[in-house]
């Protein structure tokens, strides 16, 4: 109701309903990247553009920049690019032998390419550096990665995590995601519950960076 008020109130200012439109969405994006964060950065593909460029010219001019190749390896991850990813990691992993990080990255890249054992393999590593890495993603994604063929296997995955008591909204709700997936519809309303007690839980400094999860799950426990 607030919105069709501003979207005629604007139209009576600016005279035109398109015009009026156009600045009503321009609105409604601004408050929901400042305070919700549910629509995607229209800048941030640029900025890793640009930031892509530059590393690239940093490791042409200094070939074994660990830091700067862990960091172009995560940029190729967030682009869903693992095998460029898993070539810059694999180079850093012997420097990095003892980074739960890098491990995971790696494991990470070697799942999503049908490197199954090799993923298991490296994530359990990770989990042996930090068993509270990433929050305790390695379980969601190893349990992600069996869970058509092993189902058994893949519970019980989802039972170690539960076991850490994460404090990250985005892993339950991918927990929820993976539930729903394996056909555990009353699992993953719990699930969804969780992020919802988890996210009431937080002090209110770090309520913004989580509200997205929490705002999904809502969405999806209405829904499931």
């Amino acid at each position: 109701m607030s919105k069709i008020l501003l979207f005629v109130f604007l139209t009576y200012i600016l005279g035109n309903p398109f015009v009026a439109l156009l600045v009503l969405l321009v609105i409604v994006y601004v408050l929901d990247r400042r305070f919700v964060g549910l629509s995607p950065s229209l800048t941030r593909p640029l900025r890793l553009g640009r930031k892509m460029k530059q590393l690239h010219r940093h490791l042409r001019a200094s070939p074994h920049d660990t830091s700067s190749k862990i960091e172009l390896a995560r940029i190729w991850i967030e682009k869903k690019r693992y095998a460029e990813a898993e070539r810059l990691l694999t180079e850093v992993l012997p420097i990095m032998d003892q980074s739960a990080d890098v491990h995971f990255e790696l494991g990470l890249c070697k799942l999503k390419l049908g490197e199954l054992e090799q993923g298991r393999r490296l994530m359990e590593k990770a989990l042996e550096l930090n068993p509270r890495v990433r929050y305790g993603e390695p379980y969601l994604r190893l349990a992600e990665a069996v869970a058509a063929a092993d189902p058994e296997e893949a519970v019980r995955l989802l039972g170690e995590f539960r076991q850490l008591h994460s404090s990250s909204c985005e892993a339950y709700y991918r927990l929820g995601r993976l539930y729903e997936a394996m056909g555990r519809k009353e699992d993953a309303k719990a699930a969804y519950r969780e992020v919802g007690d988890l996210y009431r839980s937080l002090p209110g400094y770090s309520r913004k960076q989580q509200r997205r999860w929490a705002l999904l799950a809502w969405w999806k426990r209405m829904s499931v």
